[in-house]
């Protein structure tokens, strides 16, 4: 009984832990399982170790982003990240979706296009990555620190081709909504929705940013021109499978990839302001203060003007902590923060954060490790800590 008294306390006095209505869903706190590109979906099919690793980290009225999942075959970046174009993928997702759902948990998943962040060997026919521009990318140092990324010279997309790619976005939102469809029952238990990525200096954000958008046409130069390719998708996507179920991740402060802007705040706040009209569910914003992903300071920008003029659930991301991320939702700087690497390594995060209690740590070496458990579904629960050899 005591305990009972002391975890419900924790909830009336933690922010994050405070019960919000986005949209039409419920959710019992603010804390968001960050998308998390894990490279463990071998041959770009989503795997059934994934079914653990989502479902210890889903709870009820909580709510979970899946990992960036690629919409077409030219999609892809990475080693074993996945997809959700083919009837084989979509189905892979319908065990996962349906654990997490079995927990009481709303799942969104996280839909994209790497752009240039690719090389011939990812592509169909070895061809070349596409992209706003025919600028090609210096070779970077992966997120491991180990591994050096190496970069093909992309191919500009036609006007005529863009189309194409917002239809492949729009067909993979439909995918995710229906993944795991009994056509005899007549019911639906796929995503709960999608989350379009904008950010990171993936394919829309090629498009979106100054540094790398050098077109002359319809796709460049204003920031109406610029932003024209990523509101076609989300409008593309609202249409599809309905806007109380699309959110979009943007990052208009980042620096990776080499795709900056010269006025960040100018470009997050028109496309804010644009993506009020389609009515989308959220926009989930990336702190200025990660310019390099995964690399936090001092920044003197603010997500506040964007967040006071977005009319929608409003959620950031970006180097949180426990005490941090009650003081955004405090102050009204955000409805709900999303923790990436604490959540990783602490499958029960929210009940930590309730109790004040100490969080494992993170292993860097094995986020992105080929494994099914080292490094994924081994972090232990609360119970389970005595003894842990996280490092």
């Amino acid at each position: 009984m005591g305990t009972e008294m002391r975890e419900e306390e924790g909830k009336q006095r933690i922010p994050l832990l405070t019960p919000y209505k986005m949209g039409n869903f419920s959710l019992s706190h603010r804390i968001v399982l960050a998308p998390l590109t894990r490279q463990r979906s071998f041959n770009n099919v989503p795997q059934p170790h994934a079914i653990r690793y989502y479902s210890q980290r889903a709870t009820k009225g909580g709510f979970l982003l899946a990992e960036a999942t690629g919409v077409s075959d030219t999609a892809q970046g990475y080693p074993n990240t996945p997809g959700i174009w083919t009837k084989e993928q979509t189905d892979a997702w319908k065990p996962i979706v349906d654990a997490v759902h079995a927990k009481g948990a709303v799942f969104f998943c996280q839909i994209w296009h790497v752009g240039r962040v690719s090389n011939t060997g990812f592509q169909p026919n070895g061809q070349s990555p596409i992209s706003s521009t025919y600028r090609e990318l210096a070779p970077q140092l992966r997120a491991n620190g180990v591994d050096m990324a190496r970069f093909s010279p992309p191919r500009r997309l036609s006007t005529d081709e863009i189309p194409k790619i917002v239809n492949d976005f729009r067909i993979a939102a439909r995918n995710a909504i229906e993944a795991g469809r009994h056509i005899i029952l007549l019911l639906i238990s796929g995503f709960d929705g999608v989350e379009i990525h904008g950010a990171h200096g993936y394919l829309i954000e090629q498009f979106f940013k100054d540094q790398a958008n050098d077109r002359t046409d319809q796709y460049g130069g204003s920031l109406e021109n610029r932003c024209r390719f990523g509101l076609e998708i989300v409008e593309a996507v609202s249409d599809e499978i309905g806007a109380d179920r699309v959110g979009i991740r943007l990052s208009p402060f980042a620096t990776y990839m080499e795709c900056g802007d010269s006025n960040p705040e100018a470009l997050g706040l028109y496309l804010v302001e644009a993506l009020n009209k389609y009515g989308i569910l959220y926009c989930h914003m990336i702190e200025p203060r990660m310019m390099p992903v995964g690399v936090k300071s001092e920044c003197p920008d603010s997500l506040v003007p964007m967040r006071k003029s977005f009319k929608g659930t409003f959620i950031v991301a970006g180097g949180y902590e426990r005490e941090d991320g009650n003081k955004a939702v405090a102050a009204n700087r955000t409805d709900l923060v999303a923790y990436g690497r604490h959540f990783l390594a602490n499958p029960d995060l929210p009940k930590r954060f309730e109790l004040d209690a100490p969080l494992n740590k993170y292993q860097r070496e094995t986020f992105y490790a080929p494994e099914p458990v080292l490094g994924y579904t081994d972090y232990p629960f609360l119970e389970e800590t005595d003894g842990f050899r996280g490092k």
